[in-house]
């Protein structure tokens, strides 16, 4: 089998396919609304009603809780709301400075394979990070986007110490996909302590701007876009609503 690195990382649809809606909310979306509206696009999506949609966003301080969460994971369950939710993994944080993008494809106009989407994912973020000079890697034995930081004290077995700047979890229903990725831009990372994120308690977390780069998130949407162009194809502004 594949890993995920040699995977083919382009999804593009089929020819005469529409471009993918492409929105940005300017203020902080609440999650419960988030998911209403998601689950609505998808059940268009499926039924042909309505395009392929990617929605960007950011969320008030909150955890989730993937279908593999462990509650011994939540570390402090009163520090924010809590959310079990259907994508897959374990808990992670959505908060203010964190770009979350909820992306909403049919597989059956691309490719169904799971696999390869998650593939997909991890290679849009890679490439948004090499845009600025920051070098994101995947692990195949743990879902993400992982940096390395030698300027940090070593793991316990000698390796080098590797923070999470990313995070993915995703849910296929008729297979079009939503939930998504969350990339750190600039997060309160004590926010993550109330919880092991993902499940992996041997690794830290970081943002762009931990990394020393003065970023805001209108710096990281555009070369975000144009690597989701050049991996699933084209995009279109969605107008009113």
């Amino acid at each position: 089998m594949l890993t995920r690195t040699e995977l083919n990382a382009t999804m593009f649809p089929k020819e005469g396919s529409p471009p993918v809606r492409w929105r940005i909310s300017d203020s902080p979306v609440p999650y419960e609304q988030a998911v209403a509206e998601m689950e609505a696009e998808v059940a268009a999506i499926a039924d042909g009603r309505a395009d392929e949609l990617v929605w960007l966003l950011e969320h008030p301080p909150l955890y989730t809780a993937g279908t593999s969460a462990d509650a011994s994971d939540l570390i402090e369950p009163d520090r924010f709301p809590v959310y079990a939710t259907g994508r897959g993994g374990e808990y992670t944080y959505h908060g203010p400075g964190q770009r979350v993008a909820y992306v909403m494809l049919d597989l059956k106009r691309r490719r169904q394979d799971v696999r390869a989407y998650v593939a997909a994912l991890e290679e849009l973020v890679i490439r948004t990070l090499d845009v600025m000079n920051v070098k994101g890697e995947r692990r195949e034995d743990r879902v993400g986007v992982w940096v390395r930081r030698p300027e940090k004290p070593p793991l316990t077995d000698g390796s080098m110490a590797e923070d999470k700047i990313a995070a993915f979890g995703i849910r296929l229903r008729r297979w079009v996909s939503f939930h998504g990725l969350s990339l750190n831009v600039d997060p309160d990372l004590s926010h993550f302590s109330g919880i092991v994120p993902c499940g992996i308690s041997a690794y830290g977390v970081t943002s762009l701007v931990d990394l020393g780069l003065p970023v805001m998130m209108a710096d990281v949407d555009m070369p975000l876009r144009e690597a989701f162009e050049d991996i699933f194809g084209p995009t279109v502004n969605e107008g009113p609503r």
